[in-house]
Parts: structure tokens; C-alpha cells; sequence
């Protein structure tokens, strides 16, 4: 006798504890009537859950990019099965925590595969005609960049063929074979190291003295160390969990204080604030938070960019672990209570 038991997923009813009972009393395959099915097909809610769990908890990743070669590619896969191709960053993204310096090994192993005549064919490109920047110096391997921190030169720089990070010696190294494409991109890396010297931040900063920008710029940063944010009355974010926000990006609220806001006098910085708002205050949200935060299906819509807060996405989630991160890890950091 042939008994099937059917599963589905009952109302208010978490979609993980489903998936892991179905998952312990059902094999991977099933016969039926002679025909062998996957459970996985004939139940999609059973993988669904434990794929957007998968994504909320991954670890971080770092990109990798180089030109196109079979050969190299194949190599590239064998040292990195778990290695995705993402098409919106045309770049490969490698998971795990020491994924970086994984990478910077096989991009030095692999400078040192390249075909002698790549090696000579940039030397050669050098000496024709050389870039003449103090922030690039040539050592035995290629070249060394040197520039004070701007997100355009690191992202530039990310995009250049075998390009490492020195981190001992704090510069980015290229060799000599990806000099094509180091002056293809010196330009722009020159120009955003330039604007990020200190004495050019500082002549800006002079520049902006005494004007409306200056004016505005302070009354802003007044307001984010309030760490205060408006939020509907009728509709209150939950608390001690990540929440993406229009005014701040994801936060946690920690407390709603229940004063009513003054739309007038915040309407600078919150644009979209009524009177049946109240003050709800906020700290930054710790990378562990971050980790274990689930991301939203969809982006948020018209109503929830509205009330000011919503559910974070994947993507706004992976930036702001990377930024976490970077916060948690440097020297003399204050850590959150």
C-alpha cells in the first residue's frame, strides 16, 4: 500500500522550521508510481528559506577580476570551487573570510605564469612612455601605487588585472603585464588621489567657510549625533533589530521616546516628516547584528520610503556588513554598548 504524504506550509508559521521537518523525513528523491522526483521540485518552499537564510548569514566576499584566458580560468576554478561570476559587478566573488588573502596568492602565482614576452611587452610600453606620477614608483616585479584613501582610486585600481594589495607595506602593486590597462585608468586615480590630499581638503574646506554649504553641512552633522530619527506613530519599527532608513541608512532603534517632532523646525532634514511623528533614537548596527539580519525579498516601495524606515535587501545589507567591518576593525575603535 502506497501512502504519499503531502506537505504544505501552514499560515504564521515559520518558513525554516517547515523546511528542516520536511527535510528530515523526506530523501533527497522520491518514487512514485515508477517515476523518481526531486522533493526540492515538488516542494519549492522547502529550498526557498533555506536560500534566503543562506544569503543573510553568508560570509563576506571579495571580487577578483582579470582577462579573459580558458586556460586561466579553469585554474581559477579549480583553486576556487566555490567561486560565482556576477554579472553586475563583471567580476568573480569569492566567499569566506580569508578569501582576500587567498586571492593575493593566486594573483602573484599567476604574474608569475604569464608568458616572458607579457613581462617585457609592459616593460617596453613603460619606457616609451612612461607615467611620470609621485604617486607611482617601479620596483623588480612592476608597480607600486602610493595615494592618500579615495573610494575612486580603490575601486579603479580593484579593476586593473592582477592588481594585490600590499598590506605591510600599505600600496597596491601591478606588474608589468597589466600596464595597458594601468594607463588606461592612471587619469582618473591621479585626478581623486589629487583631490584627496590634505592640503586640497583642507583649501575646500576654506573655500566653504562663511557660506550656506558650510552652514548647512554643520546643522546636518548636528543632527546625525542627536542619533535621533521621526517615525510614523501609527507605525513603529521594531527594536534592537537592523532597519534600513532613508535618513541613515540601517540602523538599530533602541528606543521610542514618544515626543512628538516639530515638522517645521526638522523639515530641512527630514522632508517628509508630519506632525503625528515621534523621536525614536538610534546607534549603528554591529557586523554580527548585520550577519544574522534576514534581507527582504523585494526593495522597499513607495509607502515604506515614505514612513522613513523598512526591511533591509541583500545588497544594502553586503554594504553595510562591509562597512561594519571596516568600523569593528580599526585601531582604537568605540565599541558599541
Amino acid at each position: 500500500m502506497l501512502r504519499l504524504l503531502m506537505i504544505s506550509k501552514p499560515p504564521n508559521v515559520d518558513t525554516g522550521l517547515v523546511d528542516a521537518f520536511a527535510a528530515r523525513i523526506l530523501p533527497e528523491e522520491v518514487t512514485l508510481l515508477g517515476e523518481t522526483v526531486r522533493t526540492s521540485n515538488r516542494f519549492p518552499f522547502m529550498t526557498d528559506g533555506h536560500s534566503e537564510m543562506n544569503e543573510a548569514v553568508e560570509p563576506s566576499q571579495e571580487t577578483v577580476s582579470f582577462p579573459f584566458d580558458r586556460m586561466t580560468v579553469s585554474r581559477f576554478r579549480q583553486t576556487f570551487p566555490n567561486a560565482r561570476w556576477n554579472d553586475t559587478l563583471l567580476a568573480w566573488t569569492v566567499p569566506g573570510k580569508t578569501a582576500r588573502k587567498r586571492i593575493d596568492r593566486w594573483l602573484a602565482s599567476e604574474a608569475d605564469r604569464r608568458a616572458p614576452y607579457e613581462e617585457e611587452r609592459g616593460r617596453d610600453a613603460y619606457e616609451f612612455e612612461p607615467i611620470l606620477s609621485p604617486y607611482l614608483q617601479v620596483y623588480d616585479r612592476g608597480f607600486r601605487i602610493r595615494t592618500p584613501f579615495s573610494r575612486t582610486v580603490v575601486d579603479e585600481i580593484r579593476q586593473i588585472p592582477f592588481s594585490r594589495w600590499n598590506g605591510e607595506e600599505r600600496v597596491w602593486e601591478i606588474p608589468f603585464a597589466s600596464y595597458d590597462d594601468l594607463q588606461h585608468r592612471w587619469q582618473t586615480i591621479e585626478e581623486a588621489a589629487k583631490r584627496s590630499e590634505p592640503e586640497e581638503r583642507r583649501r575646500r574646506a576654506e573655500a566653504r567657510k562663511g557660506t550656506e554649504e558650510e552652514a548647512k553641512a554643520k546643522r546636518k552633522t548636528s543632527e546625525r549625533r542627536k542619533k535621533r530619527l521621526p517615525v510614523p506613530s501609527d507605525d513603529f519599527p521594531p527594536l534592537e533589530r537592523p532597519v534600513a532608513t532613508t535618513a541613515y541608512g540601517i540602523v538599530v532603534l533602541t528606543e521610542i521616546t514618544g515626543e512628538f517632532v516639530d515638522a517645521d523646525q526638522v523639515a530641512e532634514h527630514y522632508p517628509d516628516v508630519a506632525d503625528d511623528h515621534v523621536w525614536a533614537q538610534w546607534r549603528a548596527a554591529t557586523l554580527e547584528e548585520l550577519v544574522h539580519t534576514w534581507p527582504a525579498r523585494t526593495g522597499p516601495g513607495d509607502y515604506e520610503r515614505l514612513r522613513g524606515w523598512w526591511q533591509p535587501t541583500l545588497d544594502e545589507l553586503r554594504a553595510a556588513r562591509s562597512s561594519a567591518k571596516y568600523r569593528e576593525r580599526r585601531p582604537g575603535r568605540r565599541k558599541i554598548i
